[in-house]
Order: C-alpha cells, then structure tokens, then sequence
C-alpha cells in the first residue's frame, strides 16, 4: 500500500500559444515528452508514478471488492472457450482458450481427416511479456506457411512473422513497423503488408517474395497526403487485392490482379472530397457501395475490364430509411449488411435481385456478418446478440432460410435471461431530434424514486453503439445498477444524417444529446441527479470530458477511458500522425478561424473551470498512439488544479500498454473490476453477492 497521503500536484510550467489573434497559456504542455514514443523524461515518469501511487491508495480498501468483482467477471467467461470451426480451402481452422490462458491457441484441421493441430500459441508468443497482441493470422493459399502480425509494447507497430506449418520453423523474413494488415497474393509467394511512417501513419504497400531480404520490398503503392492512411483487403472471389487509401469522409481503391501482384495497380475512381465507396467481386463484376448520390449510400456494379465510374451501373438505388454499410460477395449471392431506421439487417440478394432479410423474433438486436472465408457456399455465417441474449454463432442456409446455431456463448456462473428487461426508448433533443435510449436493468428495476444507472456514450467517426450482451455487465444489473446506451449523433445509428449532425460544427449536438437522455431518464423516474455513472473511451472519453464541464451536477461519477481531451493542441499539431485525418471530423483550426473558435469552445481540457466536478477515474496507456498519453495526464492536471471540490480524481496510466489497455483476457477483467468498484463505491451501491 502506498503511503502517499496527498494528491500529486504537476507543476505549472506556462507555455504561452497564440492563433488567430487569441493567446492562451498551457500549464502542462511540459508531460509531453520530446521523445515520445518513447518516454524517458524522469519528471514526466515521475509524475505518471505519483498519480498511479495515488490510484492504489485509492483503491487499496477496495481491494477486496475488486478482488470480488475479478472473480466474479472471471466465472462468467469459459475457462477452455472455443470458436466454431471455419472452413477455409482443404482445413478448417479454430482457435481455443485452455483453462487459466490469458491467450487463445490456434487450431487447423484437414478436411480429409485427422486431428486439430496447434499452428499458432499466443500465450508461447505472450510469456514474459508485459503486452501481447496478434493483430493477423493468415494461411497462404496453399496452407503452408502462416504469416501473423504481433504488437508486443501497446503502440501498433506490428511485427510481420512467417511460419512453416508443415516443419513448425520460424522463417528469417521477419518485417518490422507495419500496421498490422497482411494479405497473400495468390502466386502463394508474395505477401502484401502496409508500412508505418515515422509518424505512424499507414503510407504505403510493400510486396515481400519468400526469401527476399525485406529491405528490397518492392513498392506498390505510395500516398503522400498526410491527410490519407492506407490498407489492403482482398475481395472474397481471391481474383482481385484491393488498395485504399482514405480520411474518415474520402475513399479511393486501386485494383491488384491477385495473381500477378507486381502488375501496376488500377484506379477504380479517383478520390473526391466527400465521396466514400468500398467494393467486393463476383461473376466478372464488382459490386459497389458509394455515397455519390445518397449519403446513405447506393449499390452499383461495373464489369471489372471497365470500373470507371462512368461505366456503373444503380442496382439499389439510396433512400433515408436504408443505410447500407458492406457488400460482401458469395458465388451465388451477396450480403448487404445496412442498418434499416436505426436496426441491424443482413439482406441476402441474389445475382438476379431477388432478396431476403434474416429474420429474428427480438424487436432489438445486433446481426453482423461473422467468418466467412469460402465464396463458393450455400449458407453464411452471422453474429447474432441483443442485450439479454448471449452473442451467438448462427450459419443461415439460403436456400431454406433456415437458422442453424452453432454456438451460443455460455455463462458458466448462471444465466437466466427472463430476470432482465431491455427496451427502446426515445428522447427529445432541443431541437426536435428523438435519440435512441438502449437500456436494461433487472425486472425489479427502478425503485421508487429512480435507481443507480450507467450511461454510456460514444458519438464519432460514424461508430454507432449497436445493442449487445456483456456477461460483464450482470455485475451492475444484480445489484441493482441499469445500464444504457445513449446513441447521441456524431454515430451513424439512424444513418449519415446522424453522423453527419455530430460532427464538426454540429458536434456540439452530441454533447446536448447526451446530456437530453441523461434527463430523459431522470424525468422517466430511472434515476435520478448524482445517481448516474457516466462512462466512455476515446472519443467518447472526450464526451465524458464535455458532458462533466457542462452538467457536472447530474453525474455520481465519470470514468473516461484514455479520453481525447486535449482537443484544440491535438487538432493544432499536425506533426501527430492521427491529427490530419481528424480535421474532417473536428475541423482544421490551423487554417480554419471558425474551427479553431468552435474547438476552443468546447475541448474539455481548455474549458476546465472553477466548480465543481464529481468523482472521475481517468485512464491513460504510455504508448497509446491513437490519444497520446499526455492528453489524460494533462486533464487530470489542470483538473486537480482548478476543481473546487474535494471528491475523488484519479489518473491510472498503465506503463506497459497503449489504447487498448490490458491485452491478456483475465487482465483486461481486472481493469473491468477495478472502474466497477469504483462506480459502484461512488453510487453508494452495497456490496452484496450477484447471483448471475
């Protein structure tokens, strides 16, 4: 236990900035470390250490619930859990979690006959090591030799790897700072992987042959914007290897034969600000989704000698109800993955347009396109959740429109889903616009005058919050504490338009929407002001970093996940590798007055302010490269320094991790139960034993 009886306080170190004739002061600029990705600088590290003394002093009284917590979390996940076998040339290939792994083990068998063989052992590749992630795992076409992808610090720098299946031997064509995507052409030679510049942003595609020195890769593509990341794919008929390279609002494609990878790529359409597209193949065609007509969306197809744009051809026209998301192509069918007003559908359309829609008998739920990795096939393999029902492996036969269950997750603890609720609901923004509410909670939930309640946000980058099952989860809901989604716009739940209304100048409209279904709810009788955790990551840590500026009255308590707080100075650097992919969703204000007045407005570390705040947990990875370190550690600084009340501010940087936090399995529950105990401590929630 630490001794530690005081909160750190960073020093104040002014670093006057100036734009657009407006000059402010950053305090703590001095936590970013010039030598970042690495972080050597002893003040900053000594800082960091502080505030992580202070966490465990925290949390050392609540070690035991945490212990309880960890347990409990633990016994509703499988001990020995495995995938549903998927076929995949003459193997079928499954991975496995043994009892008390951290990581899974990777399985093939021969159709032929014979038993799974171990092809790839994370925890082997894992031991000793304080992080772990395998990103890629892909067999080549003829199933002898394996690459795979390894982070072993936290910062997506991938390794590539190239085992020999049949002799078990590691080969010497070891690549270094890739992002993490590979992809086998089919001359079964030649591996196409995506380089990192110093920056770390994804800039171009190598073709490494077996048994080349990798230095000599050859370049197949390069993208000069800094604006623009790059990544591979290969359409699901194997003729095509597919380049793109885009902003979160721009895409462009360039085309590979698959089995001549050295051929100069083809330019499917060129690149246009605004307009998005992605494509797979089939039957000498490609079938294209682009947003050139409808922000929703259309479905096209070109004849592959041809794929101009002046040679595509409308099969679905875009309308406002139908937000397509993915096209995926099958020799006798495609699978158009959309949302339909707001909810998941799988539509299954022929070659000849005929067509038909999953079905399944829950109002609200989550279907997704799972592991398919055979084109010729009569049947597809789907996801399938809703928050009471355990995610499920489903293969749907097309033909006979019938639902096989292959898997459902089981909750060794006890599951009955009967004890719990979920509902829809709507509230009305300031404006007009009705935001989705996913909540659930426990049948005897709220109690008279509102109960404890988890809200949950998001709202960027078009990522909306789909209705799923977390076993995790029925910690909360056992003991009385519900849990929703907030499907605020800035996500693309009911379509572009409600991407489109929470981005850029209009991204205030997340925070007010949020902060609407917070008072939805409390006018609802669910809950009520300072009985609500609020909770979100990344982009979503910056909602929390504006919702708790804004209304800090209404929260019990905030957890912001390595939070993107310090907007304005990110979004003013375009040295850091994300922030010129970034401006067409918050805007540039390096050259934009207006954006840099609207950021200014609203980032959550520049509108800190004396009042104040409820407790918060703020976390932060030393090698994140998505939101650096010093943007949580700067928050928490300026926080501590300003707030006016004395609840509880606790900064947690894991100093051997990035974005993702925790990667091994038991681990990541940890870090689950320690935000648990801390949400329910501030929730005044007791701690009694969940059933399951």
């Amino acid at each position: 236990m630490s001794h530690q009886q005081s909160p750190p306080i960073a020093p104040r170190r002014p670093a006057p900035r100036t734009r657009f004739g407006v000059t402010w002061t950053d305090d703590y600029a001095w936590l970013r470390d010039p030598a970042y990705p690495e972080v050597v600088d002893q003040d900053v590290r000594s800082y960091l250490e502080a505030e992580n003394a202070w966490f465990e002093r925290f949390m050392s009284p609540l070690r035991p619930r945490i212990e309880s917590l960890h347990a409990e979390l633990k016994a509703r996940i499988t001990a020995d859990d495995r995938s549903v076998p998927v076929r995949e040339g003459e193997f079928e290939y499954h991975w496995q979690f043994f009892a008390g792994a951290q990581y899974r083990t990777w399985f093939r068998r021969r159709l032929d006959g014979g038993e799974p063989a171990v092809i790839l052992d994370e925890s082997r590749l894992a031991q000793g090591r304080a992080y772990f992630n395998l990103r890629a795992l892909d067999a080549c076409p003829d199933g002898r030799l394996l690459a795979y992808m390894t982070d072993e610090d936290g910062s997506e720098r991938y390794r590539l790897h190239l085992r020999d299946l049949e002799t078990g031997d590691e080969l010497a064509d070891l690549v270094g700072n890739t992002s993490g995507s590979v992809e086998w052409a089919e001359d079964g030679r030649t591996l196409l992987y995506v380089e990192l510049n110093d920056s770390l942003r994804p800039f171009r595609v190598r073709a490494h042959r077996l048994g080349d020195d990798p230095t000599g890769d050859a370049i197949l593509y390069e993208e000069f914007d800094p604006a623009f990341f790059v990544s591979i794919a290969k359409t699901r008929s194997r003729r095509f290897l597919l380049i793109s390279t885009g902003t979160h609002v721009t895409r462009e494609i360039h085309l590979l034969e698959a089995q001549a990878p050295g051929s100069p790529p083809q330019l499917m359409a060129a690149r246009r600000d605004g307009h998005r597209y992605g494509l797979d193949h089939a039957h000498g065609r490609f079938w294209v989704l682009t947003n050139d007509r409808h922000e929703n969306f259309r479905l096209v197809s070109a004849p592959e000698a041809a794929p101009e744009e002046e040679n595509w051809r409308e099969e679905i026209g875009g309308d406002d109800h139908h937000y397509l998301l993915g096209v995926s192509c099958f020799a006798d069918f495609m699978v158009l993955s959309e949302r339909a007003d707001g909810l998941a559908d799988l539509r299954i359309r022929g070659y000849d347009g005929n067509e038909h829609l999953i079905g399944f008998p829950e109002s609200v739920y989550t279907v997704s396109l799972g592991d398919n990795r055979e084109f010729q096939t009569d049947r597809i393999r789907v996801g399938y959740t809703s928050m009471i029902t355990p995610p499920s492996v489903i293969d749907h036969v097309v033909a006979t429109r019938e639902l096989i269950v292959r898997k459902q997750q089981e909750i060794p603890s006890g599951y009955d889903k009967s004890r719990y609720v979920t509902r829809r609901l709507l509230a009305t923004a300031r404006d007009g616009a009705e935001v989705p509410i996913t909540i659930v909670h426990g049948k005897d939930f709220p109690p008279a005058g509102g109960g404890p309640l988890l809200l949950y946000g998001y709202g960027a980058y078009g990522h909306g919050l789909d209705p799923a099952f977390a076993p995790s989860r029925l910690s909360l809901l056992d003991r009385g504490v519900a849990f929703a989604y907030a499907h605020v716009r800035g996500g693309d739940e009911l379509g572009h338009r409600w991407y489109r209304e929470g981005k850029l100048f209009a991204k205030p409209n997340s925070f007010s929407d949020f902060i609407t279904c917070a008072e939805y709810l409390i006018q609802d009788g669910y809950t009520r002001p300072g009985r609500i955790a609020i909770k979100g990551g990344s982009a979503g840590g910056m909602l929390m970093g504006a919702v708790a500026n804004m209304r800090p009255d209404l929260w019990g308590c905030v957890v912001a996940e390595v939070p993107f707080v310090d907007v304005l100075n990110t979004m003013l650097d375009a040295s850091l590798p994300l922030t010129p992919i970034e401006w067409p969703e918050w805007g540039n204000p390096v050259e934009d007055p207006a954006a840099f007045e609207l950021l200014l407005s609203y980032s959550p570390y520049d509108r800190i302010i004396p009042q104040a705040y409820p407790p918060m947990l703020v976390t932060a990875g030393i090698s994140d490269p998505r939101v650096t370190y010093w943007e949580p550690a700067k928050y928490v600084a300026r926080l501590r320094a300003t707030k006016t009340d004395d609840n509880m501010l606790l900064l947690k940087t894991n100093m051997a991790s990035g974005h993702f936090g925790q990667s091994g399995r038991y681990d990541a529950l940890l870090e689950l139960a320690e935000q648990y105990a801390f949400i329910l401590a501030c929730l005044d929630v007791a701690d009694v034993q969940a059933t399951g």
